[in-house]
């Protein structure tokens, strides 16, 4: 982290550019997902939040920025995962003391997983507390707080580390505290909610817009993690499509050796793998631009759950493609040194970091449920079949996909009892979900199509082609039954589908090296994997082998 932050011109301005962060975890990721994990927390949920809560520059940051005190974020407590608007630790105004005691009043409000230990130096945290003042709750606020010195936890602070976990050694922890007195400053915000007498205000729809205000930081990190997920999956897709091409197996009968990588079953999914890995980047661009770009007219709301929805639906691609990636390298990818055990574990986190990814794609379904076609119907029938190799029916196909299970869904919500809230939502959830799902399809087709159409016409522009209708098409094949069924697809083309994937992935695997090297994958990076060379094997060698000691008897 201190190697990183001393790279960095201004640790400041990285936290303020949600661009530069999602590179950041886009290249730390495939190198080093512990980093990764403890840098995201550093720049963007602790410093960020700082930054965001103090826009005229009042408060002196200059211990985080040289990293003499590394930050940290506690919002999630061991009761309250992804529902953190119920949060019980509590934040009391002390008007004699005109400061905050913060108090941890069961072992359900333990703030959970945050790293809080002494490990790697002084820590200070940014605390989500229930503000309470003269009785009156006021809402969660965030609250800055000294939690650790280089040795151990703080008075009225007590730190337990969690049991390992699975992936990246992160020293995770359960942190409470034990009326914690902290002064009136350490509460993040701009001054509106209270004066000198400590009177805070609260007016209608405030604790929720302030409440978001705090977790803010959130959606950057939603970036950021479809980003490092995407870093991860193009480098272990990167090494399995290197691999490949230099691990030989025995030929047919009477013929030399030929590289693993010329057998169809093994080039088949590594070729889909592609076209998901190149949807995977593009997704998560078009989700920062449509982020970056927000009007007011609906809060952000649409481009918020483009984010949520990319940030699930990239995370669990990737966990896709990696352990994909890994099954194609055989045992040689179990091992450490190679590169890929820790990013096969460490997707896992960044599937249930920042917001799991259930809770997001219900939340999104739950939004998007009467959104469109609020009368009930499904898709409109098109008066042509279309043709599989045009991308533009392709991606009719892909939104029909998503309105048939809306469809279904809103179906299902009229069929149940009106009184019954929770009743009508799990009778809708099931295809809802599949819908959100579709939705992302969706979406990254048409970032797909705008990355193409961006393109001078060139070899460049026939490689994303092709990528673009593999994706397309692969989604298509396996939705085929119920476009058939709409009347979207015809009896040929469900027929054809099969063979145009085939010529597809035949056109993706003849260039997926040239594919992967685009990734720009740094050569030292490269070169600490030894299966990423050809020379793998060299890695074995044994200085005191009998192919050493007695090279005569071994020729």
């Amino acid at each position: 982290m201190r190697i990183l932050n001393r790279s960095l011109d201004s640790g400041a301005r990285l936290a303020s550019d949600p661009r530069a962060l999602a590179a950041l975890h886009a290249w730390l990721g495939p190198v080093d997902p512990a980093l990764t994990t403890v840098a995201g927390i550093h720049y963007n949920l602790f410093l960020g939040s700082l930054l965001d809560h103090d826009r005229a520059g009042r408060r002196d940051l200059s211990d985080y920025l040289t990293m003499r005190r590394i930050g940290t974020f506690l919002c999630t407590e061991v009761a309250h995962g992804n529902n953190a608007a119920a949060m019980e630790t509590t934040a009391t105004y002390d008007r004699e003391r005109d400061g905050f005691v913060l108090h941890t009043p069961n072992a359900g409000a333990q703030k959970f997983m945050p790293n809080t230990s002494p490990a790697g130096g002084a820590k200070s945290g940014l605390v989500a507390a229930r503000l309470v003042a003269d009785g009156r709750d006021h809402g969660v606020r965030l609250f800055l707080v000294p939690l650790t010195d280089d040795a151990r936890a703080l008075p009225g602070i007590r730190v337990r580390l969690l049991p390992a976990r699975m992936g990246s050694p992160v020293d995770h922890c359960l942190t409470s505290f034990d009326r914690l007195f902290v002064t009136r400053d350490a509460l993040l915000g701009s001054g509106e909610e209270g004066g000198d007498q400590g009177e805070f205000r609260t007016g209608p729809g405030d604790r929720r817009r302030r409440f978001l205000a705090s977790i803010g930081r959130v959606t950057p990190g939603r970036i950021s993690m479809s980003a490092c997920a995407a870093g991860s999956a193009r480098a272990t897709l990167a090494v399995a499509v290197r691999y490949g091409g230099h691990r030989l197996i025995s030929g047919t009968r009477g013929a030399p050796p030929v590289p693993v990588d010329a057998h169809r079953t093994h080039h088949g999914p590594l070729a889909s793998a592609m076209a998901t890995v190149f949807a995977m980047t593009l997704l998560y661009r078009r989700a920062q631009e449509r982020w970056e770009t927000r009007t007011d007219e609906d809060g952000g709301a649409e481009a918020g759950r483009l984010v949520d929805v990319a940030k699930a639906w990239i995370t669990w691609r990737a966990r896709e493609v990696i352990v994909e990636s890994r099954e194609r390298c055989g045992a040689q990818a179990l091992l450490e040194n190679n590169g890929m055990t820790e990013l096969v574990t460490g997707v896992e986190g960044a599937i249930t970091a920042e917001g799991d990814n259930i809770a997001l794609y219900a939340k999104a379904a739950a939004d998007m449920l009467f959104a469109a076609h609020p009368s009930g119907g499904g898709p409109d029938r098109p008066p042509n079949p279309g043709d599989l190799s045009d991308p533009l029916f392709l991606r009719k196909l892909l939104a029909s996909v998503q309105e048939i299970w809306f469809a279904r869904a809103r179906e299902r919500v009229v069929r149940a009892p009106e009184a019954d809230a929770l009743g009508r939502w799990n009778a809708a959830s099931g295809p809802a979900l599949r819908g959100v799902e579709a939705f992302a399809y969706r979406q990254a087709a048409e970032a797909y199509a705008e990355a193409r159409a961006a393109l001078p016409e060139g070899a460049a522009r026939d490689r994303l082609g092709e990528l673009e209708r593999l994706f397309a098409t692969e989604w298509v094949a396996r939705n085929s039954g119920d476009l058939l069924a709409a009347g979207l697809l015809s009896g040929d083309q469900v027929d054809a589908l099969a063979e145009t994937g085939e010529e597809l992935i035949a056109a993706v695997a003849a260039h997926a090296r040239e594919l992967a090297d685009s990734f720009a994958l740094p050569e030292a990076l490269l070169a600490d994997w030894p299966i990423a060379g050809p020379g793998y094997a060299d890695a074995y060698d044994d200085p005191e082998g009998p192919w050493i000691s007695s090279p005569a008897e071994a020729r």
